[in-house]
């Protein structure tokens, strides 16, 4: 796998796409400072502009780098993370806005593979289908919702299949926007 995460690493720095492993879904992954390949990643996914991409992080420390943390995110981060939950926290002005304007959506896999790929280039951390369209557990899937619109597809096998769960917590509270792999009362039941 490691040559994997150096080749994908390197592609990612080149302005490439690639399919990446999580510990739920298989995600569509370009580096988040590379508007052209930001771009490619709307394009492909056929996703709409107005929608704001998640990213891809390596470690909890990290996040502060990209976002505002609050006591209830940093409770939120050292419970859930690694793992299926996606904090939404107010955006530092180092992220450009083609991949969020005000408030940024931030994972950070329980997948070594995505982390050891994060902790060279943050990216982009939307699931690699087509929008609107069934987010792959599969790389089988991926490769036919995407195609040749990705320059690699590191296959992990069959993943998890449950999106993780997006929690806002912006604003210094908990507000579940989707719930995902980690249950609702879970998340209320360990703060």
């Amino acid at each position: 796998m490691q040559s994997e995460v150096k080749k994908a690493v390197k592609l990612l720095k080149d302005g490439k796409l690639i399919v990446y492993p999580t510990d739920t879904l298989y995600g569509l992954g370009a580096n988040i400072f590379d508007e052209k390949a930001v771009i490619k990643v709307y394009e492909a996914k056929r996703r709409p502009f107005s929608m704001p991409l998640p990213i891809c992080l390596s470690s909890i420390e990290e996040i502060e780098e990209y976002a505002i943390m609050n006591k209830i995110a940093h409770k939120i981060a050292e419970r859930f993370m690694p793992g299926a939950v996606t904090i939404i926290l107010k955006k530092k002005k180092c992220v450009p806005d083609i991949v969020t304007k005000e408030k940024i959506a931030i994972r950070v896999p329980a997948s070594d593979v995505a982390r050891n790929i994060a902790k060279e280039v943050p990216l982009t951390a939307t699931s690699a289908n087509l929008h609107g369209r069934k987010a792959p557990s599969t790389i089988k899937d991926a490769k036919e919702q995407l195609g040749n619109k990705v320059a690699m597809y590191i296959d992990a096998g069959k993943l998890m299949g449950k999106p993780s769960t997006i929690i806002d917590v912006s604003e210094g509270r908990i507000k579940i926007i989707r719930e995902g792999a980690i249950p609702k009362e879970e998340i209320y039941g360990k703060l």
